[in-house]
């Protein structure tokens, strides 16, 4: 490991947070997000763009945080 171990969780705690903000925001355009400038397909596209994303942000986060908290110095996968 190259990077220092606390900057690489800080990373992973802070991905979490981002995660949340792509499926706060996906979930806004999709249920709630009332605009006359565009269609409700495209806002729907929209959120659903942000809410995939979201989920795969919230998968590589998941990952991160169980290498970066839950394996040992020695262990490499």
């Amino acid at each position: 490991m190259t990077e220092n171990k606390i900057m690489q969780q800080i990373t992973a705690i802070f991905s979490v947070f981002m995660v949340v903000f792509y499926i706060g925001i996906g979930c806004f355009f999709v249920f709630y997000f009332e605009n006359s400038y565009f269609d409700r397909p495209v806002i729907v596209i929209m959120g659903s763009a942000f809410l995939l994303y979201g989920l795969y942000r919230a998968f590589k986060a998941y990952v991160d945080i169980k290498r970066v908290f839950f394996t040992k110095e020695g262990e490499d996968d």
